[in-house]
């Protein structure tokens, strides 16, 4: 069974291809994900990497936390489930897109 791991403190230059390469020391991988800002176009600094087995995450935990990938860093773990979390949309028809009320605080 695959195995997700996070991988936080990236380089804005490492390409899913560099993430992918690092990993694949430790083991088969089955995905690696450079999470991208959509304004922008530019990596967020963290990403998403599945192994094929548990054996290989935890050696890749094991491998890669704390070592340097394109001069920065890293910290890989264990990735959590996605929690549901409220839209933030701060122009939604509750609050218009203010923050908070009444008169101006001159």
């Amino acid at each position: 069974m695959s195995k997700k791991l996070y991988v936080g403190g990236l380089s804005y230059d490492t390409t899913e291809a560099s993430l992918q390469a690092a990993f694949a020391q430790a083991g088969s991988v089955a995905s690696a994900t450079v999470i991208m800002d959509r304004m922008s176009g530019s990596s967020k600094g963290f990403g998403f990497v599945e192994m094929s087995t548990e054996e290989e995450a935890q050696k890749a935990i094991e491998m890669l936390n704390g070592k340097e990938l394109d001069g920065r860093t890293i910290t890989v773990n264990e990735a959590r489930p996605q929690t549901d979390r409220p839209r933030r949309d701060s122009f939604s028809r509750d609050n218009r897109g203010f923050r908070g009320g009444g008169r101006g605080r001159w």
